[in-house]
């Protein structure tokens, strides 16, 4: 064998080897476990019976029918599609609202699931008192009655 020949036969190799796709072959981008925006709940809005939730890549605002909330923080999922995270939850009446009115709420955990674009929501308030359990759909629109 020539040497030229010997020269294009280990460059032909190594351009294969280059092209090669990552997941075929173990190259250095090979499947890995998902990066954390990966592991989130999908932001937008979540729909359900007495209950909306507006997701955001830093939490999310929840409107209930005579209440609303916020989410701190990411909704970040584990390997089951669980999370939790810290909030507040407020309490609303009917009739119009004074501006000193502060309304800064009750502290309160918000667990959950989601499979596929399913999300099961439970509201618990600090204190103990479980607000409710709740079923939203990705994309739905929330069906509430604000206090009168």
């Amino acid at each position: 064998m020539r040497p030229i020949d010997i020269v294009l036969i280990t460059c032909s190799l190594s351009l294969v080897a280059l092209a090669e796709p990552a997941g075929c072959g173990g190259g250095a981008s090979s499947p890995a476990s998902p990066t954390p925006a990966e592991r989130r709940v999908p932001p937008g809005s979540w729909g359900g019976d007495h209950i909306g939730l507006e997701v955001s890549d830093t939490g999310a605002r929840v409107e209930y029918d005579c209440a609303h909330g916020t989410i701190d923080g990411a909704l970040t999922l584990d390997a089951q599609g669980r999370f939790e995270a810290p909030g507040a939850h407020v309490r609303e009446r009917g009739g119009p609202v004074r501006e000193d009115d502060p309304q800064t709420g009750a502290p309160a955990r918000y667990r959950g699931t989601v499979t596929g674009d399913t999300m099961t929501l439970t509201v618990t308030l600090e204190a103990g008192e479980e607000i409710g359990t709740f079923t939203l759909a990705r994309g739905r629109a929330p069906r509430i009655r604000k206090c009168q």
